[in-house]
């Protein structure tokens, strides 16, 4: 198939169109850059021997994506939103104008070109602060704790919508949980611009040097070691889940929902263990006050990715941590 892939610069976005390539599909590239670099692109050939197309654009500006979906398209992969939860607190608006108008003028630009096969990049944070773990699709979306999962829930609630009043369209609404690691080549990983917001980036910083030391936001967690508690899977398991929903639901008219995790939990501390265990370097950390939006913990049921799709994780915790740090290690 024919893949439009919208932040496909970006941390899972690359991961992605890498397995794509890998499964004969030919994704085209949009990403406006502002949180990914256009080296990425020649990463991508050297792992696969393909080089994808690729357009610096932006999803809210309707005249360009006009112009690249004009070009045909059998689906639509949709990464392109800013991902920050403390950053979305801070900046509401920014997210709100990004991911929910970005996505709604994309979706208009699909509709007029007829593409109809959509696959979206939502996450566990539309559950809310679980109280029944672990999650299952069926739960109700809850209260979001932060704007960034406000938009979420937002932009699920706006493609049931569109499937409802076109009928003919396929929406598979991907729930990733907490996506690390790299590319086991070291070509490819997450390298935010600026200082990082994910834990794993973060931790691979200060083994590397590049950091003085991890805060760890709460230490008083109703968890087994007081830090909060997450559904960590490893992105290229996680790339491979979109091929996998692309290759079960294109052009299978409905709204597909799936959990995309190990099924397991692990704390902060215990990232950060494993993370010296494969380094070699000891990661000094201080705890601090709990960070607004943050839930104390949150894993998922992936039961019906399992049977439905055919797709489970691979990976563990390790592997995660390994080949995160030798892309840190090779990625300057």
């Amino acid at each position: 198939m024919r893949v439009l892939v919208t932040g496909g610069a970006g941390f899972i976005g690359s991961h992605t169109v890498v397995a794509l390539l890998e499964a004969g599909h030919e994704p085209v590239v949009v990403d406006n850059l502002s949180n990914a670099r256009r080296s990425v692109l020649a990463r991508i050939g050297e792992i696969t021997g393909h080089h994808p197309e690729f357009h610096n654009a932006d999803v809210r500006d309707r005249d360009a994506m006009k112009s690249v979906a004009s070009a045909g398209f059998d689906a639509c992969i949709h990464f392109a939103a800013l991902k920050a939860v403390g950053e979305s607190v801070e900046k509401p608006l920014l997210y709100y104008d990004n991911n929910v108008g970005g996505t709604i003028s994309l979706l208009e630009v699909l509709i007029a070109a007829d593409i109809t096969t959509f696959v979206f990049s939502s996450s566990a944070t539309v559950y809310g602060d679980p109280t029944i773990l672990p999650v299952t699709e069926e739960m109700p979306i809850g209260v979001a704790t932060n704007p960034y999962g406000w938009t979420k829930i937002m932009m699920e609630q706006v493609l049931r919508d569109v499937q409802d009043a076109n009928p003919e369209w396929s929406v598979s609404l991907l729930r990733y949980f907490n996506p690390v690691g790299a590319h086991p080549s070291g070509l490819l990983g997450e390298d935010p611009l600026g200082t990082p917001n994910n834990l794993m980036p973060y931790v691979a910083r200060v083994a590397d040097g590049q950091l003085p030391r991890l805060r760890v936001f709460g230490g008083d967690y109703p968890t087994p070691d007081g830090t909060g508690v997450r559904d960590y899977i490893h992105v290229v398991d996680l790339a491979e889940g979109h091929v996998a929903a692309l290759g079960t639901h294109s052009g299978d008219a409905g709204v597909h929902t799936y959990n995309l995790g190990t099924g397991q939990g692990s704390s902060v501390l215990e990232v950060v263990k494993s993370y010296e265990n494969v380094s070699g370097k000891t990661i000094p950390y201080e705890v601090v006050e709990r960070r607004e939006g943050d839930v104390a913990a949150n894993w998922a049921d992936v039961t019906r990715a399992k049977s439905v799709l055919g797709w489970k994780t691979s990976r563990d915790l390790a592997e995660m941590c390994a080949d995160s740090w030798r892309w840190q290690q090779g990625s300057r």
